[in-house]
């Protein structure tokens, strides 16, 4: 059994019991063996993380490629001393910050996730104990740290056909406190089914502008193709969560390469979306006007106002999701079949995250359709 560690540092304003609590649920989901340490100082701090980050012989082997070692979470808290360890090469430690820090650098190895509140100590212990289920390959298509895709190679027989690959673009209401972590778990529950994936990061306009984030999807998209790798190019499926749904649709109605392209819970009308101030006004915050302010700018970049895409779409969408998401979702399978594009539209139980859970029935009919089988119970 996988062993996940979570160091505390000194000085965080949080209740410990509640980050035991909440640590406690997500190992047991996870079926992890886990420990949460808390640090009275700094020295207790360092000699914890020096702890967590040793090699451990008890661990067994990973993923396909053997790797050991313990998946380790650091929330380093205000101090000084405890934050200066970030920047250190101590391999795949996941340093999570409970408030909002933007451009915080980590050592080689590492990642970090940020302002997401206490809500973000499930999400760090799935990305670490991820990083550690199978192996992947960071692939920068530009000098951006955020300007990266990781790349899962499933084991093919020698002699075997080259995998589909599935690119993934993460949502988050295009704000820079969500990253490419979300969709780690649907990364690996592909790579697993024999599917290479392509998991995509970008920069996100609430920091550098709305038309980075574009031209960014479009650079990762085409990095991909630029890949020496074993992969069937004529079956790339392009999917997105969220935002991201938006983004892929997008990127597809632009002529990146796709044989299917899969929304997930998407963001399809960004004109009824801002005006209906969803995400707290995300929409009119990542392209930077109202839609009477800027018609053009939204009636290229909203998916239901690029129809026909002219690439076979599933649209996914769980029935307990915002009712303006299950709206959206309705209208724009109508509106695409009405002007002519092979158009899926699967509607079962669930929440807005259920279709990026690789355990709910939602994402279980969604991936054999993206295999090519029969979903269940489409609408």
């Amino acid at each position: 059994m996988r062993h996940a560690v979570v160091v505390v540092g000194p000085g965080l304003a949080a209740d410990p019991a509640l980050l035991d609590e909440t640590a406690g649920r997500e190992f047991a989901a996870l079926g992890v063996r886990g420990t949460v340490a808390h640090a009275a100082d700094g020295a207790q701090f360092l000699a914890h993380v020096r702890a967590a980050t040793s090699p451990d012989p008890a661990t067994t082997p990973g993923g396909p490629g053997g790797e050991r070692g313990r998946a380790v979470v650091v929330v380093p808290g205000p101090d000084p001393g405890a934050r200066s360890l970030m920047t250190a090469a101590m391999g795949p430690v996941v340093w999570l910050d409970l408030a909002r820090v933007d451009h915080a650098e980590v050592g080689e190895g590492g990642s970090h996730l940020h302002g997401r509140g206490i809500e973000g100590l499930p999400w760090a212990i799935r990305h670490a104990v991820g990083r550690l289920a199978w192996p992947r390959r960071r692939v920068p298509y530009g000098p951006h740290h955020d300007q990266w895709a990781e790349l899962y190679l499933p084991r093919t027989p020698p002699g075997g056909s080259p995998p589909p690959v599935v690119a993934l673009v993460h949502g988050g209401n295009w704000r820079s406190v969500w990253a490419a972590d979300l969709m780690d778990a649907l990364a690996l529950d592909l790579v697993r089914r024999g599917l290479a994936v392509w998991n995509l990061e970008y920069r996100r306009p609430d920091l550098h502008g709305w038309q980075a984030t574009t031209a960014d999807v479009a650079a990762g998209l085409r990095a991909l193709d630029g890949l020496d790798v074993p992969v069937d190019r004529a079956r790339t499926v392009l999917a997105g969560h969220s935002a991201g749904a938006q983004l892929v649709l997008r990127a597809a109605a632009d002529g990146a390469r796709a044989s299917l392209v899969v929304s997930l819970a998407g963001m399809l009308d960004l004109v009824e979306a801002a005006r209906r101030w969803l995400g707290a006004g995300a929409v009119a915050g990542a392209l930077g006007a109202a839609p009477d302010e800027a018609a053009q700018v939204y009636g290229s970049a909203s998916p239901l106002h690029r129809l026909p895409i002219g690439v076979p779409q599933l649209v996914v969408q769980g029935t307990g999701d915002e009712l303006d998401l299950v709206d959206f979702g309705r209208r724009y399978a109508r509106a695409a079949q009405a002007a002519g594009d092979d158009v899926t539209f699967l509607e079962m139980s669930g929440d807005h995250f259920a279709v990026i859970d690789p355990r709910t029935p939602i994402w279980h009919a969604t991936a054999r359709a993206v295999l090519g089988e029969t979903p269940d119970s489409p609408r």
